[in-house]
């Protein structure tokens, strides 16, 4: 990593190191305007129809570059690489002249976050310095690789969360929010976004010596992360691929909202997927509730205080399903793991229903993982699926577990608000 000139270099970091790099972005002039050209991260963005909304918002909107389409998946990559250098060479993105970290704050729905997005160096969960909560799947990580190898480029900050002293790089986040920012724009969630630049070597000093004492949580970005630490077993040289684009929040400062990541089983009608629950006997309590779907999820919530519970949506109806069966569950989840991993409900989901009674395999063709609660039903109801409604998991338990080395099922927890795809990209060749 190339950040000759900062006296940043000179403190190595025993836990974290967030290092300053040339950030690339959007020259305002040549496109419509900052809002449209940005994105919720890829895995957000709810296909097909989010993707042609962003798509037709701007001709240079990121998701082309996050999202690129095409028949096979080489030739995804390929046009996002070819997308991406012709966007550099017609000036729609330019990197900034020197490196630095970046000041990122969002403002929206009750919420003021404030953290710092660098190029991150890469560790493994052994060395106890980043922390992931929650297992991977093989294609997401395969497909993700093949993009950022294509592209040398991160295009999305990773989501991390660490715990603060209450000074140092508290003390330069508050500072450098009093100046003019390098960008402000208001995306259409009603998000209020802006960017500041930090180069003063004194500056950096201080962050690094800060976030040198602290471990993160991987609050949103498995399998980008997965992704980085793939790419840097190719590149075995010291370099740019040591290194991965994350943003980095306080969380002691500012707390983050965590919500549910929701299943779509995109083959299983609701009808079969109720009939195998009643053919158990003693299995769980099936019990249908009045919508609207605000109401469903308040008898969620409420259900879920008193252990395991989902709702079942995709027939116009609203279906609970909890008070799973001790010896069902007894008989259908490992016994190796700590408790509170063992009463998750991504546990009881996965290794009860979707194993044991469902049958239903972890594949893309077979189950979707949908952010959005009114997406999940709706795509449900058009495909004649099951959507699969969570209730959210407390950070606690979520960073608890990541300490004992112990990793969720995957799309177990929805951290935000995740930042904004699109206000700065790294590319590792300016590195």
């Amino acid at each position: 990593m190339n950040t000759s000139g900062h006296a940043a270099d000179d403190v190595r970091a025993s836990g974290l190191r967030l290092a300053p790099f040339r950030g690339l972005r959007y020259v305002p002039e040549r496109v419509g305007s900052l809002a449209a050209v940005t994105s919720p991260p890829y895995d957000v963005v709810v296909r097909p129809d989010g993707l042609h909304h962003l798509e037709s918002a701007d001709p240079h909107n990121i998701v082309r570059l996050i999202l690129p389409q095409a028949i096979t998946a080489g030739t995804r990559h390929r046009k996002a690489a070819v997308t991406l250098d012709r966007w550099l060479a017609d000036g729609i993105l330019a990197p900034d002249p020197e490196p630095a970290l970046y000041v990122y704050e969002q403002r929206g729905d009750g919420i003021l976050q404030r953290g710092l997005i660098g190029a991150l160096e890469l560790s493994t969960p052994a060395e106890g310095i980043v922390l992931p909560h929650e297992d991977v799947m093989p294609h997401v990580v395969e497909d993700r690789a093949a993009l950022m190898r294509t592209t040398a480029a991160n295009l999305e900050p990773l989501l991390l969360t660490y715990r603060g002293d209450g000074d140092g790089a508290a003390a330069v986040i508050d500072r450098v929010v009093t100046g003019e920012p390098l960008l402000s724009t208001t995306t259409e969630d009603g998000f209020h976004h802006r960017l500041w630049s930090v180069t003063d070597p004194a500056d950096l000093t201080t962050v690094a010596g800060e976030l040198g004492r602290h471990q993160a949580l991987i609050a949103d970005g498995h399998h980008r992360w997965a992704t980085y630490l793939r790419l840097r077993e190719e590149h075995t040289a010291p370099g740019p691929w040591n290194y991965g684009l994350v943003l980095l929040i306080d969380t002691a400062r500012y707390p983050l909202r965590v919500r549910a990541i929701h299943r779509l089983l995109n083959r299983l009608p609701v009808a079969d997927a109720l009939a195998a629950l009643n053919s158990l006997g003693d299995g769980f309590r099936v019990t249908r509730v009045d919508g609207p779907l605000a109401a469903a999820q308040e008898a969620l919530a409420a259900a879920c205080a008193d252990g395991n519970a989902f709702l079942l949506a995709g027939d116009g109806a609203f279906h609970l399903v909890d008070r799973p069966a001790p010896a069902l569950l007894a008989r259908t989840i490992r016994g190796d793991r700590p408790e509170a991993w063992r009463t998750l409900d991504a546990t009881v989901l996965h290794s009860t229903l979707l194993d044991h009674v469902w049958h239903i395999p972890d594949d893309p063709e077979d189950i979707s993982y949908i952010h959005d609660t009114e997406a999940a039903v709706d795509q449900a109801t058009r495909r004649g699926g099951t959507a699969v409604l969570m209730h959210p998991v407390k950070e606690e338990v979520v960073r608890d577990l990541a300490r004992q080395g112990v990793t969720m099922p995957r799309k177990s927890t929805s951290f935000g608000p995740k930042p904004a795809t699109g206000l700065v990209l790294r590319s590792l060749a300016l590195d």
